[in-house]
């Protein structure tokens, strides 16, 4: 098979794996914010673990083969990280403005944003994490064709319970339904963007990767710590809260079997 086409299909495959998560689009919206949560703790635990078993290992298997230095590959990690925070003051300001009113209470912040900063920062970062895994996927195939499967088949075992929680994220954050999916599948063709310059690119491939993975394992990093986790404290039911924690092991412990199985 040509790689050009082996590629296509690996990549092609795996974005039609964002479209998973249509299949909340069909349930009641008393059945849906409960779930929503519950994916929203599966989303946690998978991009947590994804930066721990997947995205750094990388960073440090780059660095120890020389493609750049740990001390680099850390400073974009942190800047990373700092810069998703700084992205979501920034929308917090814009979107956001004091209100002077007569009384004790004094000024009075004013949002008129539905959806929620962290809500695009997840598909900035997803499009980013896919265009790496497009990169992978490409660099797999050069090498042989059974590399290439069994590197798509681990991309996409991590894909399913990401695509599905980073869906149930953008409903959380403020997205209707269909504008949700429709997100999530075109940050999903990043993929197939990755492996087409994967493939006319072959040098690109090891020179984007150790800068792409650190900048999108310190932002998952943050989405995980600093937006995802503390959603999930407010829970008052002590057999939600149970879920919620067993879920979000859940999600960790499936990207560590992923790492081992890679």
């Amino acid at each position: 098979m040509p790689l050009l086409l082996s590629i296509l299909i690996a990549t092609g495959f795996i974005a039609l794996l964002s479209v998973s998560g249509a299949v909340l689009l069909f349930l009641k919206q008393r059945h849906l914010s409960p779930l929503v949560l519950t994916l929203v703790a599966l989303s946690a635990g998978a991009m947590l673990g994804n930066v721990a078993f997947h995205l750094l290992p990388e960073v440090f298997e780059a660095a120890e083969a020389g493609a750049v230095s740990l001390f680099l590959a850390m400073l974009l990690f942190v800047g990373s990280f700092v810069l998703s925070f700084f992205f979501e003051l920034f929308f917090s300001a814009y979107h956001c403005h004091s209100t002077s009113h007569a009384g004790e209470e004094g000024d009075v912040v004013v949002c008129h944003h539905r959806v929620k900063p962290f809500a695009r920062l997840v598909l900035y970062s997803d499009a980013i994490h896919n265009f790496i895994d497009g990169l992978l996927i490409a660099a797999a195939f050069a090498v042989s064709l059974p590399l290439g499967i069994t590197t798509a088949l681990a991309v996409a075992l991590h894909e399913i319970p990401q695509e599905l929680g980073d869906f149930a994220v953008l409903l959380h954050g403020g997205y209707k339904k269909s504008r949700a999916l429709a997100y999530n599948a075109a940050s999903a063709l990043t993929v197939v963007a990755g492996g087409l310059v994967g493939f006319f690119v072959t040098a690109s491939t090891a020179l984007a990767v150790p800068v792409l993975i650190p900048l999108a394992a310190g932002s998952f990093f943050y989405i995980a710590a600093a937006d995802l986790m503390p959603e999930l404290k407010h829970e008052e039911k002590i057999g939600q809260t149970v879920l919620h924690a067993s879920v979000f092991v859940l999600g960790l412990a499936f990207m560590a079997l992923t790492a081992l199985l890679e």
